[in-house]
Formats: structure tokens, C-alpha cells, sequence
């Protein structure tokens, strides 16, 4: 009976999670910090908007050495004064998405290729609205609206952030519960 009441109740979890993840808003160009933040801060702020769409709790989402990788390696720019805007919390945020997905050496070619043709506030809050539109049509079923109205780069944006969304899911909907029923089978053992 104990075994029975525990799946019920990580099942029950699982769908309290799926229902945040499917209402979670990240924040537009408008709601990032007016003042500049500190390294410190800025790791807080990422794990505080980004936590739920990591599907493994027992990963950094960011730490201070990844953040300081991404300046080196020109993915982003570097601070001023060892302060980070909101150019580069924006930078963030859709590096830490994307790495889920794709290589950082494929996110800075996407992120230039994507702000050739729009303004960064933009091209962000674009980013944001597609992913949350995505997440949520992927977890109802539902197709991404108007892709025979898009341009090539909206299309483009609209695969990107397609396929954070579908490995979500899959996470989420299925290896989670294939590891809950392996770590049950463990346990009786």
C-alpha cells in the first residue's frame, strides 16, 4: 500500500509541476533589473527564473565560473565594472535555456544570427513569448499558431525554442516517471 501511495503522490507532484512549468513567465525585456547586479546576484536571479525548466534538480543551472566561460569565450559581452545589466542577464537567460539543447559554440551563432536582424529587447522578449508559447502547446498537444505566416527567422526562433520545449516534455512526462518506477523496482528489491 505504501509503494502505491508514494507513486500516487509523485504522480501528483509531477503534475503540479507540469502545471508551473506550463504557467511560468519569464521576464520581458522590461521586468530585468534597472540596476546593475553583481555576479552573485545575477546566479540568484538565474536560478530564481530558470529552476523549473531544469529537469535535473542536481545540476547548477549557472555558477560564476560558467557565467565568466561564456565572457571568455565571446558569447556574451563582459561586465562593466564587474556589474552585469540587463544586456547580459538577457544573454543569460537564453544561454541557460538553450545549453539544454544545444552547444554554446551553436547558441552564440544563433544569438548573432538573431539580433543581425532585430534589437536585443527585442529579440529577447521574441525568445520568451515563443518559449512559453511552446512549452505550453507541447504539453497540451497543441501546434505552434501561424507557422505558414512566419518569416525564415521567426520559423528559426520558433524551431529553437521548439526543441527545449520537446525535451521538456519528454523529461518531464516520460524519464521522469521511467526513473520514479526504476528507483520503486530498486527499493523492493
Amino acid at each position: 500500500m505504501y509503494i502505491k501511495e508514494r507513486m500516487w503522490l509523485k504522480m501528483q507532484n509531477n503534475e503540479e509541476r507540469i502545471e508551473k512549468i506550463t504557467k511560468h513567465h519569464l521576464p520581458r525585456w522590461n521586468e530585468l533589473p534597472e540596476i546593475d547586479l553583481y555576479l552573485d546576484q545575477v546566479v540568484n536571479y538565474l536560478e530564481k527564473y530558470l529552476g523549473i525548466l531544469s529537469s535535473n534538480n542536481d545540476d547548477k543551472i549557472i555558477t560564476k565560473t560558467m557565467i565568466n566561460n561564456y565572457v571568455k569565450q565571446g558569447i556574451m559581452p563582459a561586465p562593466e565594472k564587474k556589474k552585469y545589466g540587463k544586456t547580459h542577464i538577457a544573454y543569460l537567460m537564453v544561454i541557460c535555456i538553450l545549453k539544454q539543447v544545444y552547444s554554446i559554440g551553436d547558441i552564440g551563432k544563433l544569438i548573432s544570427e538573431t539580433t543581425k536582424y532585430f534589437e536585443l529587447s527585442k529579440a529577447y522578449n521574441r525568445f520568451c513569448a515563443n518559449l512559453e508559447i511552446s512549452i505550453k502547446n507541447v504539453f497540451i498537444r497543441k501546434e505552434f499558431p501561424h507557422i505558414d505566416r512566419m518569416t525564415e527567422e521567426q520559423y528559426l526562433l520558433k524551431n529553437v525554442v521548439q526543441a527545449v520545449a520537446d525535451k521538456l516534455y519528454v523529461e518531464t512526462k516520460f524519464l521522469s516517471e521511467v526513473k520514479e518506477k526504476e528507483e520503486t523496482k530498486w527499493k523492493n528489491i
